[in-house]
């Protein structure tokens, strides 16, 4: 008998980003979404909701960056967790 294995990544890819009220959902090309506090990150929080929407993907998916409020985010750093106090 042959058991199938689990998919597990290897990489952590942006696709996509979407805010709701409180939250920062970014979607990864392999599905996953990571959902993170809009308050851990002050410029997105007291940016307005256009602002918000205009993010750029960088490194082929490894970093967001929202030009005109100049806030640059990590992959790595968003899937490792931010202790917003320590900020």
């Amino acid at each position: 008998m042959q058991f199938r294995r689990a998919y597990h990544p290897t990489t952590a890819l942006a696709k996509m980003v979407q805010f709701d009220a409180d939250m920062m959902h970014v979607f990864l090309m392999d599905g996953r979404i990571i959902s993170v506090p809009l308050i851990w990150f002050p410029l997105l929080y007291e940016a307005m909701p256009e602002q918000r929407e205009q993010y750029e993907i960088g490194g082929g998916g490894i970093s967001l960056h929202w030009p005109e409020i100049d806030e640059d985010l990590s992959i790595a750093g968003l899937m490792a967790g931010v202790d917003w106090d320590a900020q």
